[in-house]
């Protein structure tokens, strides 16, 4: 699966922004989606994921309530909604895809889009 993310921007603390992920490809629904960041001079890191069917999700405690992964097969789509953002979300973000629901290692992730800079302003 071909992967292409967007959305990234500049937002104030405390805004939202809404990233998106077009897949295209294998099909969209064989594939657990998740969402990585990567902040200048730090290791790549886990966000979150949402399962095959979109019915269950986790995340990164750094993130978990404030940020929400949909996905809608219709568009062959997958989503992050990030709300109540902070400067230490500051971060390219990328979106992959896994055969595994659960993984949160970038090892288990087998296709990658581009990434998207996201920079969050104090």
């Amino acid at each position: 699966v071909q992967l292409q993310a967007s959305g990234g921007g500049l937002v104030q603390a405390g805004g939202s922004l809404r990233l998106s992920c077009a897949a295209s490809g294998r099909t969209f629904s064989s594939y657990v989606m998740g969402w990585f960041r990567q902040a200048p001079g730090k290791e790549r890191e886990f966000v979150g994921a949402i399962s095959w069917s979109g019915g269950d999700t986790y995340y990164a405690d750094s993130v978990k309530g404030r940020f929400t992964i949909s996905r809608e097969h219709a568009k062959n789509t997958l989503y992050l909604q990030m709300n109540s953002l902070k400067p230490e979300d500051t971060a390219v973000y990328y979106c992959a895809a896994s055969f595994r629901y659960g993984a949160r290692s970038s090892a288990d992730f087998v296709s990658w889009g581009q990434g998207t800079q996201v920079t969050v302003s104090s």
